[in-house]
């Protein structure tokens, strides 16, 4: 356990409101140029922190080297967060069917859709939370198939001692270039390894570096060709996919981002208190300082304040 804290880190985004500071979150981030080394570092980018689904890549990949008989946008699903949409859930449902199993195979906590819109016309609808609705859904469908494919026991696949949790154990040490020093459970219930922030910047840089037809490329490939099955059609994770060529960006829970462009530069940071509504506006300004110059930029990076119907401040970035 570090002895730091959260004070000491520096401030990342600011709440403006009525032209008052109402507020600051603070965090780390850490910016790579294209041949991988350090060009900012904020706070601290060396220290183990939980990625939570930023390392959903790895996890796709090992499930690929395993035998995981899946490409495009089902492929793209087993490393999503995704939003309940439709089309998220048919994807799911027909991952589990390519494998023979229902939806009571999952073992992902009950839910609602991530996204507020869906979740809403779920309610109305008369829907309760549901393991399919959960945000984590693919990836459960996909690292339940390659338990079928491979004969290894289904109600075990998420115990680190499992032999698919040993192998992302495997991917995320290889694809970041570090030792894992702590690994905990994640929201929905698989295996979470710890990475620095360094760490997992480099990692994103692997896969959109990596070679063509590797898994490791595949799962990128995927990601990009199918971002809307990534996150959603209202998520930054999209957009940026969408609108930036070659681009590879995953969210994960307690806001944590990570980005890797075309040509290697990547990111990575964490927001300290876990507040996503700083995530649009410190992602935007750390695309800039990478120099990125695109109106996806502007729109991730609007986090306005309402009072009333009418604007009235912003968060935004302070470094």
């Amino acid at each position: 356990m570090t002895s730091r804290t959260p004070t000491e880190l520096p401030v990342l985004a600011e709440v403006i409101r009525s032209g008052f500071v109402e507020g600051h979150h603070r965090g780390s981030l850490v910016l790579l140029d294209a041949e991988g080394a350090v060009d900012v570092a904020l706070g601290e980018v060396t220290a183990p922190v939980f990625p939570r689904s930023a390392n959903k890549p790895m996890q796709a990949e090992a499930m690929l080297r395993a035998g995981l008989d899946l490409d495009g946008e089902l492929l793209a699903l087993a490393a999503a967060s995704h939003s309940g949409e439709t089309f998220h859930l048919d994807g799911v449902r027909k991952i589990l069917a390519s494998a023979d199993l229902d939806e009571g195979a999952l073992q992902t906590p009950p839910d609602l859709p991530l996204d507020p819109t869906e979740a809403e016309h779920w309610l109305r609808g008369g829907g309760t939370r549901d393991p399919l609705l959960m945000n984590c859904s693919g990836k459960h469908a996909a690292m339940l198939a390659v338990c079928v494919r491979n004969g290894w026991p289904l109600e075990s696949y998420l115990d680190l001692s499992h032999p698919l949790q040993q192998m992302v154990l495997e991917v995320v040490r290889d694809a970041s270039g570090e030792s894992v020093e702590h690994i905990g459970i994640d929201g929905c219930g698989a295996p979470l390894m710890a990475l620095s922030l360094t760490g997992l910047a480099r990692a994103f840089r692997s896969y959109v570096l990596a070679e063509p037809g590797t898994p490791r490329r595949q799962v990128a490939d995927a990601m990009r060709a199918h971002p809307q099955y990534v996150a959603g059609t209202r998520r930054p994770d999209t957009w940026l996919m969408r609108e930036l060529p070659g681009t590879l960006s995953k969210m994960g829970a307690e806001a944590v981002q990570a980005v890797a462009l075309a040509d290697g530069r990547a990111l990575a940071f964490k927001i300290d208190d876990g507040a996503g509504r700083a995530l649009g506006p410190v992602l935007a300004r750390a695309l800039r300082m990478l120099g990125v110059d695109a109106p996806v930029v502007d729109r991730i990076g609007d986090a306005p304040l309402m009072g009333g119907p009418e604007k009235v401040g912003e968060i935004r970035a302070a470094f």
